[in-house]
């Protein structure tokens, strides 16, 4: 098997202090406000975000199962494979956010709307564009009822 390695760019200070304080998704609590600290060694990589509002953020989900390859997601009647589901607990536990951008100061970058517990590692942040991003046709059974 091949080995990737992947080294944090920074560190997520959150309100979240455990699993069950966290949203099941960060859109659903759009007002809680976190901060993304950039690493120093990182810090040129930051700038000011200028036209952009709102960012992805990959989060590597340090408190998660590794060995887990089935869920029971809350919009499904019974068990998932687990890479048909947003689970935490997967593989590779690599979380995907969107945060909208709420200021810059320094190497830290305030957001809201994302769901990780505070000292999550950032493994990468890259602009959100909805020109791109946003597929409008989409298949989507979240909206499905449980």
């Amino acid at each position: 098997m091949n080995a990737a390695e992947v080294h944090p760019i920074g560190i997520v200070r959150s309100p979240y202090q455990n699993r069950g304080d966290a949203p099941r998704q960060g859109r659903f609590t759009p007002d809680t406000e976190m901060d993304i600290e950039i690493f120093e060694d990182y810090k040129d990589g930051i700038g000011d975000f200028a036209g952009i509002s709102h960012l992805f953020v990959l989060l590597w989900f340090d408190r998660s199962s590794r060995t887990t390859l089935s869920a029971r997601p809350s919009w499904a009647k019974g068990i998932r494979p687990v890479f048909s589901t947003r689970s935490p607990d997967r593989p590779n536990p690599i979380g995907l956010d969107i945060g909208k951008i709420i200021s810059i100061t320094g190497r830290t970058i305030r957001v809201a709307g994302l769901d990780a517990l505070d000292g999550t590692p950032v493994l990468d942040i890259k602009p959100y564009a909805p020109s791109i991003d946003a597929i409008t046709d989409a298949s989507e059974p979240f909206q499905s009822s449980p």
